[in-house]
């Protein structure tokens, strides 16, 4: 086998960069997951742009595409934590199939809503309901992947998840953007429920996965409250979930994508369609170069580097009146995104025993889905308030100093190491 040393400095390069996919040619499963993870997240993100889109044309408020996303608040947390706690209790293959066939439910309600009325409160309650379901799939996909590649391939295994996920954010409002204008809304809520019977597949094709210590688990507040213990005291766990929070709250402004397609650039459905593309195409990128990511040790400082980036790039974002531009900026604050979530993904996945990785991941969805939309309500109230450039620009100021802050605070979380043994993969 030629050696990286042996080779042209060329091709030596290029596997430096470009993303490792070892841990897909080594583990059967993981393809499984990832491609199953791929199809999902296409479906879900045609949903994520229909119903801001359908909620705005119907009250024309950035406000109430806010409330949207709060609505979801509450059942996201409760679904991730309690959610969590079954994946460390059943058989997360199982768990997998159920959700994809109760979320799958939720958007073909959306699809007879629109073709009925429509009325405003399906759009709050289906979604909400959704969300709920997803802290159950999130928290399995998550804990299976160290169960399935070795450690030393965690977070390449992570940048790869995002590579497909990112995949699908770009693909996925884009599209979605394009069939509003062309097909209406219901039809996307049916793709949707498509996607989530492909989903299902793949879930279905995975070998068993039970959890370390099932036996002797029971799902519950109890149980709920012993995952959150673990966090206590562990300063690179506390970081890797409260830098995220800071991130989502004050620099995300998505719910201003529906006023600033239709006002500020003059657009419609494609135009904001392109908005919500944007980051994910950074973070696509982003995560197609993460070849990298294997050699950092300094993951905590990896992380806090990875959120200042985000935070400016979001706060110029509100600076700019020209729409490639505008989506430019979008795409650097995503690669930046991309590799702070590969990297606290890795955190989290190799501090945490296996016994309690389904309550730990639980907890990361919750703040990982349940951070964008608090940030959906702060910047359409500041929005409201002060208008669009005013709710954007501060927002991204406080996403820098807040990354500043926890990174004093917190001397466990940016001087935390990561230098996993190369032991082999699992098979299968």
């Amino acid at each position: 086998m030629v050696s990286e040393r042996d080779e042209p400095p060329p091709r030596a390069a290029r596997r430096r960069l470009l993303i490792d996919l070892t841990p897909i040619r080594r583990s059967r499963d993981f393809r499984r997951l990832i491609l199953g993870e791929l199809v999902s997240v296409f479906g879900t993100q045609l949903t994520t742009v229909a119903v801001p889109y359908q909620v705005y044309q119907l009250t024309r408020s950035s406000l109430d595409v806010g409330l949207v996303s709060l609505a979801q608040l509450v059942p996201l947390i409760a679904g991730s934590l309690l959610g969590g706690s079954l994946v460390d209790a059943f058989d997360r293959r199982r768990l997998l199939m159920i959700a994809q066939v109760l979320m799958a439910c939720c958007s073909a309600g959306l699809a007879v809503n629109a073709d009925l009325g429509p009325a405003l409160w399906p759009l709050f309650v289906l979604p909400a309901v959704a969300t709920g379901f997803s802290g159950v799939d999130n928290a399995g996909r998550s804990a299976m992947v160290p169960n399935m590649v070795s450690r030393a391939e965690v977070s390449n295994a992570n940048a790869i998840f995002q590579s497909l996920f990112q995949f699908g954010l770009v693909v996925g409002p884009a599209v979605a953007g394009l069939l509003l204008a062309g097909a209406g809304v219901r039809f996307v809520y049916w793709m949707d429920v498509a996607s989530f019977g492909a989903a299902l597949l793949g879930a279905f094709l995975l070998s068993p996965q039970p959890p370390a210590g099932a036996a002797g688990h029971r799902p519950g507040l109890r149980s709920i409250i012993e995952g959150l213990s673990f966090v206590r005291g562990r300063q690179a766990l506390q970081g890797a979930y409260l830098i995220d929070i800071n991130a989502m709250v004050f620099g995300m402004p998505r719910a201003l994508f529906p006023a600033l397609a239709a006002t500020l650039f003059g657009g419609g459905p494609s135009t904001l369609g392109f908005l919500y593309a944007a980051p994910g195409a950074g973070a696509l990128l982003g995560a197609l170069t993460t070849g990298w990511v294997s050699r950092v040790q300094r993951q905590g400082l990896a992380v806090i580097a990875a959120v200042l980036v985000w935070g400016a790039a979001i706060t110029c974002f509100g600076l700019v009146r020209w729409l490639p531009g505008a989506l430019a900026l979008l795409a650097v604050a995503g690669g930046a995104d991309v590799i702070s979530a590969v990297f606290r993904g890795t955190i989290v996945q190799l501090s945490v025993p296996d016994a309690l990785r389904g309550r730990l991941l639980g907890l990361q969805t919750a703040v990982v889905a349940g951070g964008p939309r608090i940030g959906d309500v702060e910047a359409g109230a500041v929005a409201s308030a002060f208008g669009d450039t005013v709710s954007i620009v501060s927002g991204g100021v406080a996403c820098i100093a807040g990354a500043v802050l926890l990174a004093r605070l917190l001397p466990g979380f940016r001087q935390q190491r990561m230098d996993p043994p190369h032991a082999a993969a699992p098979e299968g």
